[in-house]
């Protein structure tokens, strides 16, 4: 570990060295790339320089314990305790440092949220997690665009699917794939008993030309008129699109703008995420048939936790997380949530490497 510490740090002062050459800080394409090498290093490395910090101070001190004065003894086996006590924490965060990094972290995502069991209330608490995550957008200064919706007459959405854009947004969402099961009493409910629904959640890392090739040949286009609940909803002119990508069945619609060609876009955007997400999918299930660096499998079928509103509770079922705070959590405050998952993702990629060993 501490060899390929070394290696980093030299490459980090070579990219402060670049930094500063006129060649590279007058050329912007190459500063920005060598800038953002040089961030990405830069807590790792501080980290490596504070636990050789702490590694020198823990050898000066044992010196100092041969020292003839009480007091200069007492003080270092002081600071020599406090230095050990800082050190497992510091290997620990080394470690985790180390790990190989998700290159699709950075990325943008397609988040999709469609009803799933209990009709109208379903739909509801579809529109209840779409809210839920555009809050936590706003708090994370991330921005929200919706791609396609389809309304329930409820209000609420049978299927809703926007793209959501910031700062490493796939690296903080990416674990809120799955089904979602709500709990509590429907307005309509004149008994006040408690209904189970859920809807479930896809997250796709938004793809780039370069991510997903599209090839016209393998593409059926359906033009349709829109439809909807009424008023601005309904369309008069066919300028939905259906795309139908045939080598691998998978089907997006889009009719929510006028515009036969936004839509078209719009429906290209989805499916090239689509099919980036299949073969991420698919690369991983390759890779290890037991990802055990991953919180649960992902897999939208899969329940990965309870909303209960009665009791105002929020449980994780794959980390066994229950938090009592469900009003804020709707609100948008996930990061207890996320930090969870991350922390416990990462504790299993640490045992996964050991393993290995």
């Amino acid at each position: 570990m501490f060899a390929k510490l070394e290696g980093l740090e030299r490459k980090y002062e070579e990219l402060e060295a670049s930094l500063a050459d006129p060649e590279v800080f007058n050329d912007p394409e190459k500063y920005k790339k060598v800038a953002k090498a040089h961030a990405e290093l830069r807590e790792i490395v501080q980290l490596f320089r504070r636990r050789k910090q702490l590694a020198g101070e823990i050898a000066e001190n044992r010196q100092l314990l041969k020292d003839d004065d009480p007091d200069i003894r007492a003080m270092a086996h002081e600071e020599i305790r406090k230095a050990e006590e800082e050190l497992p924490r510091l290997e620990e965060a080394l470690k985790i440092a180390l790990l190989p990094v998700d290159p699709l972290d950075e990325k943008n995502i397609i988040l999709e949220i469609r009803a799933g069991t209990g009709g109208e209330e379903a739909a509801l608490f579809a529109a209840d997690l779409f809210r839920m995550y555009s809050r936590y957008a706003d708090l994370m200064g991330w921005k929200v665009e919706i791609l396609s919706a389809s309304e329930a007459d409820s209000g609420g959405y049978k299927e809703i699917i926007c793209l959501i854009s910031g700062d490493k947004v796939y690296s903080r969402l990416k674990y809120e794939a799955g089904a979602h099961r709500v709990q509590r009493v429907p307005t309509t409910e004149t008994q006040g008993r408690i209904h189970t629904s859920a809807a479930t959640v896809a997250v796709m890392p938004e793809a780039e030309e370069v991510d997903a090739e599209i090839k016209p040949e393998d593409l059926r286009i359906d033009i349709f008129r829109a439809s909807g609940a009424g008023g601005q909803h309904v369309n008069k002119t066919e300028s939905a699109v259906r795309l139908t990508h045939l080598p691998t069945g998978i089907v997006v619609s889009c009719q929510d703008e006028r515009s036969q060609h936004k839509n078209k876009a719009r429906a290209m955007k989805v499916l090239a995420s689509r099919l980036l997400a299949a073969e991420t999918e698919k690369r991983n299930m390759e890779m290890s048939a037991d990802r055990k660096a991953q919180v649960g499998t992902g897999d939208r079928s899969e329940r990965i936790r309870t909303y209960n509103f009665p009791q105002g509770r929020c449980t994780d079922h794959r980390i066994n997380l229950t938090l009592y705070s469900l009003d804020k959590i709707m609100e948008g405050e996930l990061s207890p949530l996320l930090d969870a998952l991350a922390t416990s993702a990462q504790a299993a990629a640490l045992r996964e490497q050991a393993e290995k060993r």
